[in-house]
């Protein structure tokens, strides 16, 4: 066998290797029009300021760190996360505000809007990965089954990342009605998935599609894409903002911070509530990945300033994917947002609220589960303010030590 022959067997047995859940590379005229948009230069997708996209800093300092016996048990709950147990009666009457969000976990959030139903990011596998037996397995179940939910008019997605495109769920999807509005080059996974063409909205950055009276706009955010070890950075990420005749909402995908926020802001906002990734961050990614501090921020620029509309805090709780402990993120958001005056929502996931009412749920409900560091008792919680007070009647959290 030549050289040239060996190398072909080697291409060959890549491709038998890359099964259907690695999606498909865009062609054709999506390449094309790919090609055109000013956001892909010199051959890929640009970020709107510069960012790192692979890891920092010495490999052998972060393995120590993410293998360290402590520091697993603290990555994980300690037990069953309380999943809110009647998702779907709860959903059967529709929202009296005309507003509605449910974390369904990760990313994953059902919004009503104005008698619409726009489902971001959903994940419904047990794994994000291309594998069933490899790759970070879902920290509790979905709150309600997917064939459960009923009818959805537009299914948003911010990225191809497997913890925000699940092959599974989208085939699920691929088999009813709904409408998907994408990133740029995203289209080629769901067809490749049995999503009619016609059935998919697929924008650049700034750009709208109108599904069902709502716009749905592809804003920027700082990330990166790609589902295989060959990524070739030819399918865009985006956030999203979208707007129904009363209601308007931001979801952030994954994003690092930026100053675009403030336009995105005021271009499409002011937001009823935005959706927030606050997990999953490292020093070791700093570019591509809020900490809770930063979400915070950016919810302030989204707003342009103070302003009574919630934050969720979206992209944690669910799956392992970064070294910081399980309750970080939420503690970490708790103490941001106290110190800054921005209103929370924290909703256990499943649990459905209208965030213009006085019913938004603001406690911390992982501290049951949560394993604290070492030498550190969680901090006493504080009275709920009547205008916030918890659906359930739990008091409003105060901010506790990190770990």
């Amino acid at each position: 066998m030549t050289g040239a022959d060996q190398l072909q067997s080697l291409r060959s047995r890549a491709r038998a290797l890359r099964t259907a859940a690695f999606g498909a590379d865009p062609a054709g005229e999506r390449m094309e029009r790919i090609r055109r948009s000013p956001n892909f230069v010199d051959g890929v997708f640009q970020n709107p300021v510069g960012a790192r996209t692979r890891p920092s800093g010495s490999t052998v300092e972060f393995a120590k760190i993410y293998f360290r016996k402590e520091q697993r048990l603290r990555r994980t709950p300690s037990g069953t996360v309380p999943v809110h147990a009647t998702t779907l009666a709860d959903l059967a009457a529709p929202p009296a505000t005309g507003l509605r969000l449910t974390w369904m976990g990760h990313s994953s959030v059902l919004a009503e809007i104005d008698g619409r139903r726009v489902l971001f990011d959903p994940v419904w596998g047990n794994r994000c990965s291309p594998f069933a037996f490899a790759g970070p397995k879902r920290l509790h179940p979905v709150p309600v089954p997917l064939g459960s939910l009923g009818p959805v008019d537009v299914v948003v997605i911010s990225h191809d990342h497997y913890d925000h495109l699940d092959m599974p769920t989208i085939r699920a999807l691929a088999s009813t009605r709904t409408v998907f509005a994408v990133p740029l080059g995203v289209g080629a996974h769901l067809e490749r998935w049995g999503v009619p063409a016609e059935r998919v909205h697929e924008l650049d950055w700034n750009e709208t599609a109108k599904v069902a009276g709502l716009s749905l706009t592809a804003t920027p955010a700082r990330h990166f894409c790609g589902r295989g070890l060959r990524n070739q950075q030819h399918t865009l990420w985006a956030s999203w903002a979208v707007a129904g005749p009363e209601h308007r909402v931001y979801h952030s995908g994954d994003t690092g911070y930026f100053p675009g926020f403030k336009d995105i802001g005021a271009e499409h906002g002011p937001f009823d509530a935005t959706m927030i990734q606050i997990g999953a961050y490292s020093e070791y990614w700093p570019d591509i990945h809020m900490t809770p501090a930063e979400g915070v921020r950016a919810h302030l620029d989204l707003q342009g300033g103070p302003s009574s509309a919630p934050m969720l805090p979206i992209h944690w709780g669910t799956f392992n994917l970064a070294p910081h402990p399980w309750s970080e993120p939420g503690e970490g958001t708790l103490t941001a947002a106290g110190e800054a005056g921005v209103a929370l929502a924290l909703p256990n996931p499943g649990l459905p609220f209208e965030p213009g009412s006085e019913t938004v749920p603001v406690a911390p409900w992982w501290r049951a589960v949560a394993v604290p560091p070492v030498g550190v008792t969680p901090a006493p919680t504080r009275p709920a303010s009547p205008e916030r007070a918890v659906a359930t009647g739990e008091p409003e959290a105060a901010p506790a030590v990190q770990g």
